[in-house]
């Protein structure tokens, strides 16, 4: 089991976690499996949807730093 997860390891690339990272479905999934786990666990759906707000928040702030540094990425290159 850990050489079949060091194999796949190997095959991903830094492009492959960008792409998971600012994908919106990713943050969407994740803000939906939130909720739902606190919601079973007792909390409000008030509390619950409070760390909803805070992870696609988070997901915002990723995808523009990660964009960000694309930009300026594809810019230092055509400076060269």
């Amino acid at each position: 089991m850990i050489r079949e997860w060091q194999v796949i390891m190997k095959k991903i690339t830094w492009d492959d976690i960008v792409r998971k990272l600012t994908s919106r479905k990713l943050w969407v999934a994740l803000g939906g499996f939130v909720s739902l786990v606190m919601i079973a666990c007792g909390c409000t759906e008030s509390a619950a949807a409070q760390a909803v707000e805070i992870i696609m928040a988070a997901g915002l702030l990723i995808a523009y730093i990660v964009g960000e540094g694309m930009i300026d990425a594809a810019n230092k290159k055509e400076d060269k």
